[in-house]
């Protein structure tokens, strides 16, 4: 999925305070030979973060335009796009997202526009939480349930202030909205940045490549809160005639609620297993490899949202399986 010579791009997102500039500096500080440029989004008129960043020889870019949102992706292509001028500069692109920004517009850009996505990979979206106050905050910031829903890895700082039991229950907690990121812990954001960067995480495909059964042994996540994520599973294969337009249809009427989707899809008359995933309205999918003999034809696939109506989704999903009789609704 990945084209070569692309310049990979990682968002940084997490709620106010959890740490992110902190990690931001460190990889900007790092010995690791890479160099960056960085693009910064600030909630309000005035930018702080921009006086926040280490002095390095990074290209820093500010946007004041509040937060990422789908009027703000055309600053971001902008940017993006001067920034490929001059792509001999640096190696890869740092996107830092405001405390109160949903990562969502920012990952969708490198989709959307053709000229960026041909020239960029979406590397990952890392979210840094604070353990110590996570719990507390999640109940009361929808901002940071979502962050956490879009993350493909998810840096829990701040052990050091937390026991052994509070963070088993944070982690508890994270997993209960995303049963699939990648976590990590740190204390002032002391990770191996080989944890959170250079990971290819965003590409589905490269992750299933590595763990195949990545999306199998997920449980539906079914509690009260605003964002919760359950999964769909047949052992009988889809018809693509059915699944593509309600899928489109999906993305369509709960687009905005959802916030990430992840599957891979067994097709009637198909060897090869299909991969997709969403990041709100915005749908991709491809061939990904054969099925191997030994494996299970088994169609998986988790959505992570804000009050999805799981009924009405399942409902469709099973009018997509070979063999059931009705229409789409």
């Amino acid at each position: 999925m990945n084209a070569i010579n692309t310049i990979p791009v990682t968002v940084l997102t997490g709620y106010l305070g959890s740490g992110k500039t902190t990690l931001l500096n460190r990889i900007l500080t790092e010995d690791h030979g890479k160099r960056y440029a960085v693009i910064v989004n600030e909630f309000g008129d005035v930018g702080i973060d921009n006086d926040l960043v280490v002095d390095a020889d990074e290209e820093v870019f500010e946007m004041n335009n509040g937060c990422i949102c789908c009027t703000v992706r055309g600053d971001l292509i902008r940017i993006i796009d001067s920034l490929l001028k001059r792509r001999n500069r640096f190696d890869a692109i740092l996107v830092e997202t405001t405390g109160l920004a949903d990562p969502a517009p920012v990952a969708q850009t490198f989709f959307v526009d053709e000229d960026v996505r041909s020239k960029t990979t979406l590397d990952a979206i890392v979210t840094v939480v604070d353990a110590r106050h996570l719990l507390g905050e999640i109940e009361k910031a929808h901002e940071a349930q979502e962050q956490l829903a879009f993350a493909d890895i998810i840096l829990i700082n701040k052990i050091d202030l937390v026991s052994e039991q509070e963070l088993a229950k944070v982690e508890a907690r994270i997993r209960r909205i995303n049963p699939t990121a990648v976590l990590s812990r740190s204390e002032r954001c002391q990770v191996p940045l080989d944890q959170v960067i250079g990971r290819n995480a965003f590409d589905l495909d490269r992750v299933l490549e590595l763990e195949p059964d990545f999306l199998e042994h997920f449980h539906d996540h079914e509690h009260d809160d605003h964002v919760t994520s359950f999964s769909l599973t047949s052992n009988e294969p889809l018809l693509p005639e059915r699944f593509f337009p309600w899928i489109q249809s999906v993305a369509q009427h709960f687009g905005i609620d959802m916030l990430r989707m992840k599957g891979i899809i067994a097709f009637e008359a198909d060897d090869d297993r299909y991969v997709m995933q969403g990041v709100h309205m915005l749908l991709e999918g491809n061939h990904q490899r054969p099925w191997k003999p030994e494996e299970a034809r088994l169609t998986r696939i988790v959505f992570i949202g804000r009050d999805l109506p799981r009924d009405i989704i399942e409902n469709g999903f099973r009018k997509c399986i070979a063999g059931e009789e009705g229409r789409l609704g």
